[in-house]
């Protein structure tokens, strides 16, 4: 069901995925591939700007206008990326409002753009979401996406390729035994801030301050990293949580900033926990079901389901109990992926109805998102930066599990609120232009900048950021993404002069993972920032939604993903259907009878033909996990026939011994069919 994996080793990119982070999706990027579409190496249109080289390869010397950068040392890559990328550390304070403070490492990858005629183009550096999502591993899918590009990685401090690694097992282990009992989450938090204090306990006697690892800090880090590498300035690329510390990066040094591409924006004054029920709720009246929703969760609180499967940390089989608010968090959290959009609408509607056991995919794939995140440095970005700004009122329905454990977890760990600062959506902020010499005006309205020719639809990229300025922004939101609605991101920045705002059908969370399309708007606005024309349609859905009773729900087949054994009994059929096929002509031609036979087995094999066309005709595969065609049931009335022609020919007189087999094999397949599969 989960096709990948960068995807899976990335983004969990979910703002607060503590149940289930999102694992995979596709299109092109499937398999850890894709094509950004319109990203050209080479130059930027117009571009008289020079990029300065990287501080590695400056020994002795900085590029014109840059102060000594903070310290970095290389270090070997930790995961696989393409040739041309090196690695290293930048050498960090761990506090910076602390003298002295000790010093971290935060991990980085460059990737050099190849060498071609021309100016450079403006590099990206790009930060994963969570907070504690891993970045490192997207280095080679970027730089696929920015052929022409220096591309920059760079990981959050604490997380998983930073010194310290702020993980926290404890925390995995509490979540997994609040869910093997089936009472309300709110009511059963002792053994998870056990854990919690265990967790944090052990962080601080590693000498890990984790007032230090907190959203002010890593834009910090964005912006010291540019320094060190020696960059003039380049493109800040953030996804879901990683567009906050991207906007203070960008307000912060606007010299330095070329422009902000900001996916699934969760603005900085909403209140996420607070919101997050309503938000999932609006988005399943965008897909038709509220009411079905609504009845899926009350029947769950009434009556949890139990659920077998593995246990995150020891890979051992446990069970869950799952409540109405349980599976209503995993199927906000599934929303994220844009090939299990489509048959939300199907699967919700079976559950309200009864059938539980059509969860099963989706409480198998939260393990992967309990093991996503190195939850140490996402509770202390998080019990700083959002809890403190929600007040998690206990009447709201559904009651996400989310918001539960990490009001929890903030409560026991007991972290002072971060100071709230302007980011470069924060009202008001100025429009300030640069002429091609590089001087600034300051404070220029957006009608004056446009009399200049610097934030208009028709300026041109030799024209940069200043000081004060607002470079250009473009943000991407997906329809049905109920973490970062699309209907906040358009808001936030429909005052923004300059700022474009795209909404791409039929997608969830992180746009540019999933949609090709998303990938090229945003190599396109690389391209040329100013542009108006759009590179694809962001309102052509990827897959069709699958509506309650467009499918035969059964999670049969997801079992057959999970042991292919139980295949065996159609592959026989089928086998002994062509046999039976064939000998059957063979008969026929020499005049010896056999026309039964020859029916029979065209019959299986007609049977598995049709099959197999009706399922290829499903663009999502991700659909099988919760049923098949209706066609099926149909199809299986020609084995009725093959097996009724075949106990025919076998029990006529003088009939051969082998005749039987084509009768076992058509009965086996009609129990297999109808008795197992579906069912």
């Amino acid at each position: 069901m989960r096709a990948d994996v960068v995807r899976a080793e990335t983004v969990r990119a979910g703002w607060a995925g503590t149940v289930w982070s999102g694992a995979v999706r596709g299109e092109s990027a499937r398999g850890g591939t894709a094509r950004g579409g319109t990203a050209q190496a080479g130059t930027t249109r117009g571009a008289e700007h020079e990029m300065a080289a990287p501080a590695s390869a400056l020994p002795g010397r900085r590029a014109a206008g840059l102060a000594e950068g903070p310290p970095v040392e290389e270090h070997p890559c930790p995961v696989a990326v393409p040739s041309g990328t090196t690695c290293g550390y930048l050498l960090a304070p761990e506090r910076r409002d602390v003298p002295n403070s000790r010093t971290i490492k935060v991990g980085y990858a460059v990737h050099r753009a190849p060498q071609a005629s021309g100016q450079a183009a403006d590099p990206v550096v790009y930060v994963s979401g969570g907070p504690g999502s891993a970045s490192l591993q997207l280095t080679g899918f970027l730089s696929q996406m920015f052929p022409g590009r220096d591309v920059v990685v760079l990981e959050q401090r604490g997380g998983r390729y930073s010194e310290p690694r702020l993980s926290c097992p404890e925390i995995v282990r509490g979540v997994v035994d609040t869910l093997r009992t089936p009472g309300p989450a709110s009511a059963e938090t002792a053994p998870l801030v056990r854990q919690a204090l265990a967790c944090q306990s052990r962080l601080e006697g590693e000498h890990v301050d984790l007032r230090g690892y907190r959203t002010a800090e890593i834009a910090s880090d964005i912006v010291d990293l540019r320094a060190a590498l020696g960059y003039q300035r380049w493109y800040l690329f953030g996804v879901s949580y990683s567009t906050r510390p991207m906007l203070l990066a960008a307000a912060r040094d606007p010299l330095g900033t070329r422009g902000v591409v900001l996916d699934s924006l969760l603005p900085a004054g909403a209140r996420w926990y607070d919101e997050s029920s309503a938000a999932l709720t609006a988005t399943m009246t965008k897909l038709g079901i509220a009411a079905r929703f609504d009845a899926m969760v009350k029947a769950l609180n009434a009556h949890p389901a139990a659920y077998e499967t593995r246990d995150p940390l020891t890979r051992r089989r446990l069970t869950v109990q799952l409540n109405g608010d349980d599976a209503a968090t995993i199927l906000g959290e599934a929303l994220h992926e844009t090939d299990v959009i489509p048959i939300v609408p199907a699967l919700v509607d079976g559950l309200a109805s009864g059938r539980t056991e059509l969860l099963q995919p989706l409480v198998d794939a939260a393990g992967d998102g309990l093991t996503s995140h190195e939850w140490g440095l996402y509770y202390a970005v998080q019990c700083q930066d959002q809890t403190p700004y929600n007040s998690f009122p206990g009447s709201r329905s559904p009651r996400l599990f989310t918001g539960v454990v990490d009001a929890a977890v903030c409560d026991a760990w007991d972290l002072p609120a971060a100071r709230p600062e302007p980011d470069l959506l924060a009202p008001g902020a100025s429009v300030t232009t640069a002429s091609s010499d590089g001087t600034s005006i300051e404070g220029a309205s957006s009608e004056e900048a446009t009399s200049d020719g610097a934030t208009s639809a028709g300026a041109t990229s030799e024209e940069e950021s200043s000081e004060g300025a607002t470079p250009p922004i473009l943000v991407l939101g997906g329809q049905y993404d109920p973490t970062t609605p699309p209907e906040d991101a358009r808001q936030a920045v429909s005052a923004v002069p300059g700022a474009k705002f795209a909404e791409f059908a039929g997608v969830g969370h992180a746009v540019f993972l999933s949609s090709a399309c998303g990938r090229q708007t945003i190599a396109a606005f690389l391209d040329d920032p100013a542009a108006t024309a759009r590179a694809c349609d962001p309102g052509a859905a990827p897959y069709p939604i699958v509506r309650p009773g467009g499918l035969l729900l059964t999670s049969s087949a997801y079992r057959l993903s999970q042991s292919p054994i139980p295949l065996g009994v159609p592959a026989a059929f089928l086998l002994v259907s062509a046999v039976q096929l064939v000998a059957g002509l063979i008969s026929l031609l020499r005049r010896r009878g056999g026309g039964l036979s020859a029916i029979a087995g065209l019959a299986g094999v007609a049977l598995c033909a049709l099959s197999a066309l009706s399922l290829s005709a499903i663009q999502d595969w991700t659909t099988l996990a919760i049923g098949v065609p209706h066609a099926l049931a149909w199809y299986g009335l020609l084995a009725l026939v093959s097996t009724g022609l075949s106990i025919v020919e076998a029990f006529r007189l003088n009939a051969a011994a082998a005749r039987i087999v084509p009768v076992l094999t058509g009965l086996a397949f009609l129990a297999w069919l109808y008795g197992w599969l579906l069912t």
